[in-house]
């Protein structure tokens, strides 16, 4: 069995960090033998990913445990592809697209594992589609007593163990329902943020994903919006994909964001350069390419899920909550749309959702800018990301929830001695 030792751990995000016992399983049955060997001891243990979230969500506080080498491909089954808990995000891609499949909906990020993307409900956009979380056919869990159990649907437990938080289990395997490979064709370009929030029902029902930025301080947004093409025939330019994607969107905007943190009052100018920088383009390519970018510049964020026919009170509060802040905000506001799903604590169970995600530079103030958006969201029913910072605890969030009961008894059924627990799930699941 791995050596244990301690060691300091942070988040891609650098706003959570702790130092734990370091756990390095090479399979299934080394999970659960260390499970086993916590539930004897009366010791915790914290499942750890990529660290994509900003939340406490995978601070230990005990036991860390890391299963990025579980990351291998298990079975293809038709569009039906089973992939070790493990694996990123980045290599399921390329893995998918090596057998003529896709996943049919994908963030902005690649980076997260599997365990991890669909445990914190991360999400694309497009109102056909819902969680990553709602693509997951089956699961392979090593439970609170250290037993391996396969889950799927019809099981009373699936509701809940499609996006467990990490609290019901270690993930091993997960099956997920794909599709067959597809060209998107992207059209993106600066516009007057009223006329994106004129047009965007007609583009939400046109376009299968659509999502827009808004620059703080300015009447400008970006708006993204992608469609499902034949052929692959409008490739982006090396030039130009380095140009907007990589020297815009990180090098400069990492130069803009560290001036503005310095000299605050610059900021609603650079905002404004900001919004009229990136000029319009329209271009084709693989489906989780044009879906996912890289992002190096560091940043803290929070994202809330509101009924989309709450959107436009969000939006319209907006620049006045930022101007009652005693600092600037840097980044830009992004606002993605997906439609229901039946996973009990998705964001976006039993509802279509607008999902705004407000966010500071690392290093820059945030606690008051996102305490004002979450007093903005709360009352409008809003639901916020498991992975991204909020101030919410179970008693507040109960209500969102229909079937937040319902999940906390797969919980006390699967970990009835809180093995896999830590501050931040006593705080939003309760005690």
């Amino acid at each position: 069995m791995t050596s244990v030792n301690s060691r300091r751990w942070s988040n891609w995000g650098r706003n959570q960090e702790s130092i734990a016992e370091v756990l390095l399983p090479g399979g299934v049955d080394e999970v659960a033998s260390q499970v086993k060997q916590a539930v004897e001891s009366g010791r915790r243990i914290k499942v750890v990913g990529s660290g994509h979230s900003f939340t406490p969500i995978a601070v230990a506080e005990d036991q860390r445990m890391f299963v990025h080498r579980l990351d291998g491909l298990v079975a293809v089954d038709g569009p039906l592809v089973t992939v070790q808990a493990g694996m990123p995000l980045s290599t399921l891609n390329e893995v998918l697209a090596e057998h003529g499949l896709a996943m049919p909906n994908l963030g902005d990020i690649d980076a997260q594992t599997v365990a991890g993307a669909i445990s914190t409900g991360t999400h694309g956009t497009g109102i056909a589609y819902s969680t990553l979380a709602s693509c997951v056919e089956a699961v392979t869990m090593v439970t609170g007593g250290g037993t391996v159990q396969r889950f799927a649907a019809g099981d009373p437990e699936f509701p809940a163990v499609r996006l467990g938080l990490g609290a019901l289990g270690v993930l091993v395997d997960v099956t997920l329902r794909c599709v067959p490979a597809f060209t998107l064709l992207a059209d993106e370009r600066p516009m007057a943020l009223a006329d994106i929030l004129a047009g965007m029902d007609e583009w939400i029902a046109s376009d299968h994903h659509v999502e827009f930025f808004w620059y703080p301080y300015t009447d400008r947004a970006q708006l993204k919006r992608n469609r499902r093409v034949e052929a692959d025939d409008r490739p982006l330019s090396r030039f130009r994909g380095w140009l907007d994607d990589d020297f815009l969107s990180n090098t400069v905007l990492q130069g803009a964001c560290a001036v503005g943190r310095r000299f605050p009052a610059t900021v609603p100018a650079i905002s404004a350069v900001s919004a009229r920088a990136l000029s319009p383009r329209t271009y084709t390519g693989r489906s989780d390419r044009v879906f996912c970018s890289p992002r190096r510049v560091k940043f803290t964020e929070m994202e809330y899920e509101v009924p989309r026919a709450a959107l436009p009170e969000v939006i319209d509060a907006l620049p006045k909550l930022l101007d009652s802040l005693p600092f600037r905000v840097q980044f830009p506001v992004e606002v993605r749309f997906t439609g229901p799903d039946d996973v009990w604590l998705s964001h976006g169970y039993g509802r279509e959702s607008a999902y705004i995600a407000v966010h500071q530079f690392i290093g820059s103030p945030y606690e008051p800018y996102f305490r004002a958006f979450e007093e903005l969201c709360t009352p409008l029913g809003g639901r916020p990301h498991w992975g991204k910072l909020h101030y919410r605890d179970a008693e507040s969030l109960r209500p969102a929830y229909p079937r937040f009961d319902d999940f906390l008894a797969v919980r006390d059924r699967l970990d009835p001695h809180r093995v896999f627990t830590n501050d931040y799930l006593v705080r939003v699941l309760g005690r």
